[in-house]
């Protein structure tokens, strides 16, 4: 019954060495998906003892290379591991080129079929179905196609056809500068991840590149109802990030930070 978010990478763009880009791994209920692929996530994969073999769908927030330069190395291990169920990677439209390229020079021999899911909403819509869970797309802002996720469990009908308990609920933000329709998508939500690249201090760098600075991050989360916020993606400039968290905890106090190898549960509900 488990519904966990665990960080495998919680920096930006320049290497640092003690954190690694963008890689998470949302479990819901038993059903892995792995949210944007940055370098080293098969180590962080193997540290968690997570296997990469039941992760069954990957989704790719934008073509950003600490979100997706991990996709080569994953995809050509899968192969080598005897891979052989389809897996699913929703993702941009230009990701197809990518994959091709992939394919084209490092593919050969490859048993499983990878399908490209085009990922296009204009607001949150379903990508991903299954019997427990409901995974949403929705665009953010930053200055090129770039998604966030939205996942919704579902629980089974009793006799009178309504769900058992409260479904719960996470949210993926990153890459993305606020903006006005983000909180109102996000309503309700339990668990917020969210970028936190700079301080407050850095508001008009943050605007520049299209980013959130942490007390922006947690104006998100409180207009949204959150329940918790998880901030990361946080600039290689930062060596200590307790004034991030002092930050956004003045506006929001139920945040906490990302961190290597972090797992976030959401508890269990009560039945209805």
């Amino acid at each position: 019954m488990e519904f966990s978010l665990t960080t495998l990478g919680t920096a930006s763009a320049k290497p640092i060495v003690d954190k690694y880009p963008s890689a998470h791994v949302f479990n819901v209920r038993g059903r892995l998906f792995l949210v944007d692929c940055g370098e080293g996530t098969q180590v962080q994969l193997l540290r968690n003892r997570i296997s990469m073999m039941k992760i069954d769908n990957i989704l790719i927030s934008h073509l950003h290379g600490d979100h997706v330069f991990g996709i080569f190395g994953l995809l050509s291990t899968l192969g080598m591991l005897g891979r052989t169920a389809p897996l699913h990677i929703y993702a941009p439209r230009d990701f197809s080129s990518i994959l091709h390229f992939w394919q084209g020079h490092f593919g050969e021999g490859v048993a499983y079929e990878i399908v490209h899911h085009l990922l296009s909403a204009k607001a949150p819509e379903v990508i991903c179905e299954t019997r427990t869970v409901d995974v949403l797309a929705f665009p953010l802002n930053h200055g090129i196609d770039t998604f966030g996720f939205l996942f919704r469990e579902k629980w089974p009908l009793d006799r009178a056809g309504n769900p058992m308990r409260l479904g719960r609920s996470a949210a993926y933000c990153s890459d993305t500068a606020p903006f006005p329709e983000e909180s109102e998508w996000l309503k309700g939500v339990d668990q917020n991840y969210h970028e936190a690249t700079y301080g407050e201090e850095m508001n008009d760098q943050a605007n520049a590149r299209y980013h959130s600075t942490a007390a922006r991050a947690a104006t998100v989360a409180r207009e949204a109802g959150a329940k918790q916020l998880v901030l990361g993606h946080f600039s290689s400039r930062y060596k200590d990030l307790t004034p991030l968290l002092e930050e956004a905890r003045a506006i929001f106090p139920e945040t906490v930070l990302a961190k290597e190898s972090g797992r976030y549960v959401i508890p269990i509900p009560e039945r209805l």
